[in-house]
């Protein structure tokens, strides 16, 4: 009963055995070889256009470079107050782009309200260079707290973001649950909302170590090769990045994967929702689930090898729990059994 995190579980066995293929022989180094320019013109298929894609190995140096890229002197990214870039990245937005400033915007459950985004950027003043500049707008889609923007959401907040010359970057980490929750094309989510640069995760939806970011309009991506080689992620064996790509795109497997992970969570959502003991925190359709949990449950839970995540109650909701309760995030995988779930909700009927 693993519902810790998605970056807990193991690699598909098709990932595993794209990796043991391509690992034999020898191959161009530096994304350079055949199985790198066919991982890249597979990226085009899915996004139906052309895209610029550079392999990383972490989505923290996703998020990261791709600020790098879009930064400017004095730069602010404006994002959710408890976006991942915000609170689970350690500084390394910071540091790669050699000081820019994370300027948190308000909404509900995750995501950004426009009017919040719009009020924020009427505090920095262009003729005002202590304020510095902001640079980008950055969603998470799906949200920190398990949500998932409407595209009237994504569209409001990229007309803004263009409207004050800025690029919109959605931090994709868990882009596929989102993607089959909302049963969109990948474009339909992304360029075609506004999304100028997308950090796309692949390592939580059954991968190993593979992350990209996307660049959709290749234009804009001129300089990334040389800032990713500067932030230390330019792998020299990129086939084994992209190997992984590979299988996880082959027969639609990497939606097949997150179908499952968000199946698993919609169980237990259901057996929250039967239970006496715990209840949804909030309504979630991603992978993602948060639950209100006596605390004497909770403990009873992880006596019996439930594995969870206490979690802090979002700043818009400071009365969420009452006393003895905690707030937990439970999170499902492609490797999640309808065995583990029901164990969990035995736990707590």
């Amino acid at each position: 009963m693993i519902f810790a995190s998605d970056n807990w579980s193991g690699p598909h066995p098709d990932i595993n055995a794209a990796l043991a293929e391509h690992g034999r022989g020898m191959a161009a180094a530096y994304g350079t070889s055949e199985l790198d320019k066919a991982v890249e013109r597979r990226f085009n298929e899915i996004f139906e256009r052309e895209v610029a894609v550079f392999f990383v190995g972490t989505g923290t140096a996703a998020n990261s470079l791709s600020f790098a890229a879009l930064n400017r002197p004095g730069g602010v990214v404006l994002c959710h107050r408890e976006a991942h870039v915000v609170e689970d990245e350690c500084g390394a937005p910071e540091f790669f782009t050699h000081g820019a400033r994370m300027a948190p915007v308000d909404g509900s459950l995750g995501m950004i309200d426009p009017f919040n985004l719009r009020r924020e950027l009427k505090r920095f003043n262009p003729g005002f260079v202590h304020a510095g500049q902001p640079m980008a707008v950055s969603i998470s889609q799906p949200s920190e707290a398990g949500t998932i923007y409407p595209l009237e959401g994504l569209e409001a907040i990229a007309d803004i973001a263009h409207e004050h010359q800025l690029a919109l970057h959605m931090d994709g980490a868990r882009f596929a649950n989102a993607l089959v929750a909302s049963n969109l094309s990948p474009a339909e989510m992304s360029w075609k909302r506004g999304v100028d640069v997308m950090s796309f995760g692949a390592t939580k939806n059954g991968c190993w170590c593979a992350e990209a970011v996307v660049f959709f309009d290749p234009e804009k991506a001129k300089q990334f090769p040389y800032i990713r080689k500067r932030g230390a992620q330019l792998f020299s064996k990129t086939r084994f990045v992209a190997a992984q790509f590979m299988a996880y795109f082959e027969n639609g497997l990497w939606l097949e994967l997150a179908r499952h992970a968000n199946a698993m969570a919609d169980d237990l959502r259901g057996a929250l929702d039967r239970g006496t003991h715990a209840k949804q925190a909030w309504p979630t359709r991603t992978n993602e689930v948060f639950a209100i949990i006596e605390k004497d449950t909770a403990e009873r839970l992880r006596a019996a090898g439930a594995v969870f995540y206490d979690w802090n109650p979002p700043h818009s909701s400071h009365d969420l729990l009452k006393e003895g309760e905690i707030l937990a995030r439970l999170v499902t995988s492609w490797s999640t059994t309808p065995e583990d779930v029901a164990g969990f909700a035995s736990l707590i009927a």
